[in-house]
């Protein structure tokens, strides 16, 4: 049976067909976080859309149209979402003039007009109430303004959106980007054409949002760490008392499941033996380490521990294939962000193929200084988890195959 990867690596790519003299709409992901005062902290999504951006201006496209979203706004336009914030960053990365089209229905004939090398940006897409219904007058709307469709948005190819999804029904040519390969290709690696041992590490707050992914996964992996306040609930699930800590009693019974099934599967769950607790996470006075099964009454569990740090290490340094989701704990407050950082470090010293899905995760590698030592940090985070869940993912889905 072809799993979901190999199907996903099928789909025709950029290189395979011809953009010269072609008006060529390209999805990107400019999803990018900012400041109150909308400066850019991470620019990575925009510079990963550089690559499939400049092959079509050297190929001489007839006109490049980038379309993405930004944040999620309610009711059409809000200022704080408006992608004139992303305008001056992408002309200053791309070395070259970015229009901006407030309304590319009213703008067809500028956009039309074929003028080599000449990039639009068309304002938020989010602010069409039909993009993400899949709304299918707002999908023709933008297939009408190219002749190319190409999906370069991996952050929000598990969306079925007019953008992402619907508009590919209605463009002759619809076709993956560079990082879209790029992605499927670090995953196909990592999960179909692996070096073992492979180690799961997931983290973040809740099991709720990874239970797929650990039911799915299992058969594949050999090791599972888990951290993050989702450990809390494997560790309650094992009789621990976890006082204050956050923790989801409604899946205390899916949490030993899960080990089940690891026991059944020959895969080794390594959980936090000892962890950083607090009496206040907002205004923290008393911080300290204890073992799992000793937090003290009114006590948060926060971080992993020293001991917890060894032991995941340890089991980390005999891997060969690492997958890494979730942090290990409230790493956006500095007190409790050594646990996060310093797995990050002993990942990243690894010799091992390794990779990061989700945006905190690769935040939380950006900021612990070690983005260049890991293989792969994916640009999606529901993207990447379900991806590693084993399912299609629709802006794969709608282009054209092989």
């Amino acid at each position: 049976m072809t799993s979901n990867i190999a199907y996903m690596s099928g789909v025709k790519s950029l290189k395979e067909i011809d953009v010269t003299g072609k008006r060529v709409l390209i999805r990107v992901d400019f999803n990018v976080p900012m400041d109150n005062h909308f400066n850019i902290s991470d620019d990575r999504r925009i510079k990963e859309a550089l690559p499939t951006i400049n092959y079509c201006i050297d190929h001489n496209a007839c006109s490049i149209t980038l379309v993405s979203h930004l944040g999620n706004p309610k009711n059409g336009y809000e200022d704080s979402f408006t992608l004139r914030h992303i305008q001056k960053r992408l002309e200053r990365l791309l070395e070259k003039k970015v229009e901006f089209i407030d309304d590319f229905e009213a703008s067809k004939a500028e956009i039309s007009t074929c003028s080599l090398e000449r990039v639009f940006l068309l304002e938020n897409i989010r602010f069409h109430d039909g993009e993400k219904k899949n709304d299918a007058e707002l999908s023709k709307k933008l297939a009408d303004i190219c002749d190319v469709y190409v999906n370069d948005a991996f952050g929000t190819s598990h969306r079925k959106h007019a953008s992402t999804y619907g508009i590919a029904k209605y463009v002759e040519n619809s076709v993956a980007g560079f990082l879209m390969m790029k992605e499927i290709a670090a995953f196909n690696k990592a999960l179909e054409k692996p070096i073992r041992p492979i180690a799961l590490v997931v983290g973040g707050a809740k099991i709720s949002s990874k239970i797929t992914l650990l039911s799915s996964v299992m058969p594949k992996i050999d090791k599972l760490i888990i951290g993050g306040a989702m450990s809390n609930t494997f560790l309650s699930a094992q009789g621990y008392d976890m006082q204050a800590s956050l923790f989801e009693e409604e899946f205390v019974k899916t949490a030993k499941k899960v080990l089940e099934d690891a026991k059944v599967n020959g895969v080794k769950v390594y959980l936090p033996v000892d962890a950083v607790i607090t009496d206040s996470i907002e205004h923290p006075v008393d911080v300290r380490v204890v073992p799992s099964q000793d937090v003290l009454e009114g006590f948060h569990a926060v971080d992993i521990g020293p001991a917890t740090l060894k032991l995941f290490s340890e089991a980390i340094e005999l891997s060969n294939t690492i997958i890494w989701n979730g942090p290990m704990g409230i790493y956006e407050i500095e007190r409790f962000s050594k646990g996060t950082y310093k797995l990050a470090s002993a990942i990243g010293d690894c010799y091992a193929y390794t990779i990061v899905g989700g945006g905190d995760t690769a935040d939380a590698v950006e900021k612990a200084g070690e983005k260049d030592n890991f293989s792969f940090i994916s640009t999606g985070g529901g993207a990447s988890l379900e991806l590693l869940e084993g399912k299609i993912l629709p802006g794969f889905e709608c282009l054209q195959r092989r």
